[in-house]
């Protein structure tokens, strides 16, 4: 079932989500202070492009300062849009009974948005 979930969420706009992420990694990546907002964006790609069967974990051993304060600094560059937009597809994507398995993807998604500091996808 995962399988032919990702296959249906690639088909129908999750490859294209997970480019944009892609591409604005490649930006991030650029820049060398933008490396690590670019890996946290490379996360997200990749979870983007395969959601179903991938978890959204913590990482216990990130809950210093540091990971605090790249989520802040995360949340006001871009981060809250992000979330924004990934909450307002999954809320599109639950009014109808057949769209509601995306539509939780959505809401995955908008959880590591957020903020992606301090969390890993398996």
């Amino acid at each position: 079932m995962k399988i032919l979930g990702n296959i249906i969420w690639v088909l129908f706009g999750g490859f294209f989500v997970a480019l944009e992420y892609f591409v604005s990694s490649i930006g991030l990546f650029i820049t060398i202070i933008g490396i690590p907002f670019g890996i946290q964006t490379l996360k997200l790609g990749v979870l983007a492009l395969w959601p179903f069967g991938s978890q959204v974990v913590d990482i216990p051993q990130s809950s210093g300062c540091l990971s605090f304060l790249m989520n802040v600094i995360w949340f006001f560059i871009g981060g809250i849009w992000i979330f924004l937009s990934h909450l307002l597809f999954g809320v599109i994507f639950c009014i109808t009974i057949i769209g509601i398995p995306f539509g939780m993807q959505h809401f995955k998604l908008a959880r590591l948005a957020i903020t992606p500091f301090g969390h890993d996808v398996l």
